[in-house]
């Protein structure tokens, strides 16, 4: 098992009086994660996936819930998303028995949140799940052998059940794409038309590293660019890709409102276009090397509360700057290569302009951007 780097801060909420809820894609861990931090504990456990379990948390009333729940001060209710009403359920448990701690999962931020934000304000400690980070991924297999893996992180990603099926790395991604992707997508949002999602998914995939034009994918895939707008944001708040828009402030020609696309994990994106040719081999590389290093600086900014806001930045003479993060008031560009060309430089108008630190990140120095 691989120790993830909120467990210690979820152990310290246990007890706190407030419901914990972990959201996340399927298949990260959540539930590996709970059930070790509650091991030595005696514990309720309820499995929405079981249509049972659903029915008995579909708006009960204060006494079938005392019922159910009998002398257990601990309860972990997994899948919650699958659970109509789940939030009032979870809300009567929180406010009538407290002396029970609730710990929550759901694989579904878009449905679980909807569904417990109102009923749960300032009744929870919510937490996001991610694949494994690179800093996980070292620190249980050491220095060396991280840094000998490094390509296959590239083709593979970082799902626990990938990590832990070496040599069967694209039956467990086909399983996954198959399976998560669809279920939980198509399960719990109004998408129609499952053939436009995997024309969708296909042409952000092939997008990755560069700006993704809403209008653009509406000619491509044959629907309106509020179609494109809305699965977009199915995709995201399901954690399968994230946005990072244009960094603009005071530059005339600098691009405002344009955005790029990247994935929460490249053994899916890889899996999504079918290549999982060796790095050398690749004409994408540096879009793979990128997805990689945004995807973990983005975990470790939520995992550690940095308040970091990323962006990325272009002029329309196309000078660019693939990262840049704002914190605490100061402004740094990074510059994205797989070996980096003596003397690099980021552009001198954002320098300037923004009084901006800069750092070229390469394949000699990128733990000292992967991990914070």
């Amino acid at each position: 098992m691989y120790q993830r780097f909120i467990e210690k801060i979820v152990r310290e909420k246990v007890g706190s009086g407030k419901a914990i809820i972990i959201v996340g894609a399927r298949q990260v861990g959540k539930t590996t994660l709970i059930k070790n931090i509650l091991h030595e504990k005696e514990y309720l456990f309820l499995d929405a996936d079981d249509l049972t379990i659903r029915q008995l948390l579909t708006s009960p009333n204060t006494e079938q819930i005392k019922t159910f729940l009998g002398d257990y001060k601990t309860v972990f209710v997994d899948e919650a998303q699958r659970v109509e009403g789940i939030g009032l359920t979870l809300k009567i448990i929180t406010d009538q028995f407290k002396d029970v701690q609730l710990i929550v999962s759901g694989s579904s931020s878009f449905d679980l949140g909807n569904k417990l934000n109102e009923p749960l304000t300032g009744r929870k400690w919510e937490y996001e799940l991610f694949p494994i980070s690179w800093e996980e991924f070292e620190n249980k297999e050491g220095y060396i052998k991280a840094e000998q893996q490094i390509e296959d992180r590239l083709l593979f990603g970082f799902y626990p059940e990938v990590l832990n099926n070496q040599g069967k790395e694209r039956e467990v991604l086909k399983n996954l794409v198959s399976s998560y992707l669809y279920r939980d997508i198509l399960a719990f949002s109004d998408i129609r038309k499952p053939e436009i999602l995997d024309n969708l998914l296909l042409a952000l995939a092939l997008q990755v590293g560069s700006e993704v034009n809403y209008n653009e994918l509406s000619q491509t895939i044959g629907v309106n660019k509020i179609t494109i707008q809305k699965y977009i944001n199915i995709l995201e708040k399901s954690y399968i890709v994230f946005r990072l828009n244009s960094f603009s402030r005071n530059i005339r020609n600098e691009i405002k409102r344009n955005r790029k696309i990247y994935f929460y994990d490249n053994g899916l994106r890889n899996m999504i276009i079918g290549n999982f040719n060796q790095i050398k081999l690749r004409t994408d590389k540096g879009a793979l090397w990128e997805n990689f290093l945004i995807s973990e600086r983005l975990k470790q900014n939520l995992y550690k509360d940095t308040f970091a806001r990323i962006y990325f930045w272009r002029t329309k003479q196309k000078q660019e700057v693939d990262f840049v993060e704002e914190k605490d008031g100061k402004i740094t560009g990074f510059e994205f290569k797989w070996k980096a060309k003596p003397k690099m430089k980021l552009p001198e108008t954002f320098v300037k302009a923004y009084n901006a630190e800069t750092n070229i990140i390469d394949r000699n120095n990128f733990r000292d951007f992967v991990i914070i």
